[in-house]
């Protein structure tokens, strides 16, 4: 295929042809056009005889699969570049190869240096437990060192760390010799990521967003917020990927809104707005997601980080500005909390006039039918990542060890949401679990739980439509004319329709139904292999010749 990564770009004219063009103007299309940055026509083989003279390129798709790229809805950037290019810990097979990791490369860097790692998980270890202090003081060897859990919500840290967060032993979530939480977590982080430079962080991001592109993902967007990095941070990002190709960035803020003054300040750092991971709770992993009943392993019910009333004017005050609300909410506690006040702000304001803003719920794992009916009630947007349940749904997984078989069979339930008409819109809110597009379509179709099991075709929507209506644009997501030419090239082998109910998927496959195939997801069989990512008609991945 042609390499076409040139400035201005997006104004040129590039015919597609010879591939299969995943598109509802179309379902034959064999052919696509761009033009100025758009799509401008979608149409069969023949039909692009008659535009082939007046472009300014042709590509010979060489029977590739042509899709809309792929919506990320929920990442963290930098933290998933300093994953990809620092200590990942997410394939170690035991506590004791975790720390010999540790040990490994905090020996090859420099003295002084605070020492970073992610996604360790002790469910997953033989030994059942987390690293100690000590242990991680000897493995460090006596450096500053930050191990968050694979859910970013509680950390092991090592002493050298702690000494450098003066008062951290009397802040609440911290634990002599455990994973600290809450404030003290959040302390260490600061201190952690204080550490690095300006250049250490433009290079992870750049890092996040090139592996982002080579997965076919065409914009992501970015939760950031006060808990979670600063705003030199956030700033520097959509910064970074405004001046660079790349996929789009597209930011949240989370912070509390109280006025029109708070509100203007979200929008003057560049967020989209104040949503993404503003606590409700924590996490299932950590003990910290707010409960019901108590955890099955856990004599407690978890952390409430905001009651109803906090909710509700958040969502008041967002609403009256013009600015898009969201919460963090995993346990039924906290998804109830946030149920009750956009409820409430919709008394208020009007049921009408809160729906049009299309808030959204991040994560929104344990639903309850009263729940999911509210969600379609309020217009919520739920934000999910069906990589968790392949992680740790399951009779013998990580959710049913916290939470006992039966809760943890009620997890994510995407086809309820959907049958109830929930919008959705998946992410991988990386680097908790990775930038897997095709996977975390393969994880929703065929979920641990087959009554949550939805369709290859409704996972697809929501992965790349689904994105971009949850930031309230409804026009982009598909290859349709006049939609921004954001699109993804595939290297797969026969396309196909796959439902959980096999009587529709006997019809979706006959001809006469005209519904575009996509690539087989069937657990082990191999995935689509992106060969370009384009975004605004400009080439922002190509894959080099094999």
């Amino acid at each position: 295929m042609t390499e076409h990564n040139a400035p201005g770009a997006q104004h040129r004219t590039v015919l597609l042809r010879g591939g299969d063009v995943h598109s509802p103007a179309d379902p034959f299309a064999t052919a696509m056009v761009v033009e100025r940055g758009h799509i401008a026509w979608v149409g069969s083989e023949g039909a692009a005889d008659a535009f082939a003279a007046g472009v300014d390129e042709v590509i010979d798709l060489e029977g590739a699969l042509v899709t809309p790229a792929f919506t990320d809805a929920h990442v963290h950037t930098t933290s998933t570049g300093l994953a990809l290019t620092g200590l990942d810990l997410s394939a170690a097979r035991s506590l004791t190869e975790a720390l010999e990791l540790v040990g490994v490369h905090t020996a090859a860097r420099p003295d002084g240096q605070v020492v970073l790692g992610h996604g360790w998980d002790a469910t997953r270890w033989p030994e059942q437990r987390h690293p100690s202090r000590a242990e991680l003081d000897g493995a460090a060897g006596g450096r500053p060192l930050y191990l968050p859990r694979i859910d970013v919500h509680s950390a092991v840290v090592s002493t050298g760390l702690l000494d450098l967060v003066p008062g951290v032993t009397r802040m609440p979530g911290y634990h002599p010799d455990g994973p600290l939480t809450g404030a003290a977590h959040h302390a260490v982080r600061a201190a952690a990521h204080g550490a690095i430079t300006p250049r250490q962080r433009a290079e992870a991001q750049r890092a996040a967003l090139a592996r982002a592109a080579s997965l076919g993902i065409g914009s992501v967007h970015e939760c950031g917020g006060p808990d979670i990095s600063d705003e030199e941070d956030f700033t520097g990002l959509l910064k970074l990927a405004a001046e660079e190709p790349g996929p789009r960035v597209f930011g949240y803020w989370a912070e509390q809104v109280a006025d029109a003054k708070d509100a203007r300040r979200i929008r003057e750092l560049g967020a989209i707005g104040a949503a993404g991971d503003l606590f409700v709770d924590g996490s299932l992993g950590s003990h910290t997601a707010c409960l019901n009943e108590p955890y099955a392993d856990a004599p407690h019910t978890g952390a409430a980080h905001l009651d109803v009333a906090a909710v509700a004017a958040h969502v008041t005050a967002c609403t009256e500005a013009g600015l898009q609300a969201g919460f963090h909410a995993i346990g039924d506690a906290a998804v109830g909390s946030v149920v009750d006040g956009v409820r409430a702000a919709a008394e208020r304001l009007g049921a009408a006039r809160v729906r049009g803003a299309r808030h959204r719920v991040e994560h929104a794992e344990m639903l309850t039918p009263a729940t999911i009916a509210a969600f379609a009630e309020l217009g919520l947007t739920a934000s999910v990542q069906p990589a968790f349940d392949a992680a740790w749904g399951g009779s013998d997984g990580m959710y049913a060890g916290r939470l006992g078989a039966e809760r943890a069979r009620t997890l994510n339930p995407y086809a309820a949401l959907l049958r109830a008409g929930v919008p959705l819109a998946f992410g991988s809110d990386s680097p908790v679990t990775p930038l897997d597009p095709w996977g975390t379509l393969r994880a929703a179709a065929f979920h641990r739980t087959p009554e949550h099991r939805i369709s290859v075709r409704a996972a697809f929507a929501a992965h790349t439509r689904g994105g971009w209506r949850a930031i309230g644009r409804d026009d982009a997501g598909t290859l349709v004319p006049g939609a921004p030419a954001d699109y993804a090239l595939w290297r797969t082998d026969q396309l196909v329709v796959q439902t959980p109910d096999d009587r529709v998927a006997r019809w979706s496959t006959d001809p006469r139904s005209g519904t575009p195939g996509l690539p087989d997801l069937t657990p082990g069989a191999e995935l689509p292999v992106c060969l370009r990512t384009v975004v605004f008609g400009q080439t922002v991945f190509l894959r080099p010749n094999e």
